[in-house]
């Protein structure tokens, strides 16, 4: 149809931390209870949403290739900072500010 735009397909799910991390580990990701502990830890001590935990740990484990808790939370408080609150907004910051190669 001309002059119609097709909209693209955002899924607005947000998956709850613990239904993240079970799908982690369905697809082969052993995260110990020390690194889910931290997780925990992460969210309570930057005070973020589900949305912002769940990627700062996709963001984690595509980067380091494996959970780093102190990069977790440096992302966490990265996002803190710069009042960023979605999955959106956070890896759009990572790209504009080049942070990681993606």
């Amino acid at each position: 149809m001309k002059g119609r735009v097709k909209a693209e397909r955002i899924d607005p799910v947000v998956h709850t931390l613990d239904d993240f991390l079970y799908t982690l580990k369905s697809k082969g990701f052993q995260l110990g209870e020390d690194a889910i502990g931290f997780i925990y830890f992460g969210k309570h001590y930057t005070g973020q949403g589900d949305e912002l935990i769940n990627a700062a740990i996709e963001v984690t484990l595509k980067v380091q290739k494996t959970f780093d808790g102190s990069f977790y939370l440096s992302l966490l408080e990265t996002f803190a900072a710069n009042k960023i609150t979605s999955k959106q907004e956070a890896l759009q910051y990572i790209k504009e500010n080049r942070l990681f190669p993606f």
